[in-house]
């Protein structure tokens, strides 16, 4: 799939820089958050409102962040912070790596389901 990828939208995977994919949560149409990223100068990849289909939040990184802050209470900005920095420094390289791995296949099952719901 990744091949195929290459072949249809090259702009896609011959990148220096990632592309974010992001929804229309407020965190992340926030001023400050789309100032910070245009500072970056990342490019974002817009999640149609309402798509039931491959919700960014149902991705491994998340999924795993969530499972990590189960219980756990912020009394500071400063906190969330260094929890999040906590949870970053915890993981591999291969966690990371198997996230992006099975975005493909995801996507895939999505489309071979035509946008049905599945597990």
């Amino acid at each position: 799939m990744i091949q195929q990828l290459a072949i249809k939208q090259p702009k896609l995977v011959n990148r220096s820089m990632p592309i974010l994919l992001h929804d229309n949560a407020r965190p992340h149409t926030a001023r400050l958050t789309v100032a910070k990223l245009q500072e970056l100068e990342l490019e974002t990849l817009r999640h149609p409102p309402y798509s039931p289909d491959l919700s960014p939040t149902d991705y491994h990184f998340f999924r795993n962040l969530d499972n990590f802050l189960v219980g756990k209470f912020f009394n500071s900005q400063q906190a969330v912070e260094t929890a999040f920095r906590d949870f970053i420094d915890s993981r591999t390289p291969g966690f990371y790596s198997r996230g992006i791995d099975q975005l493909p296949l995801k996507w895939q099952k999505c489309v071979d389901n035509m946008g049905a719901y599945f597990d």
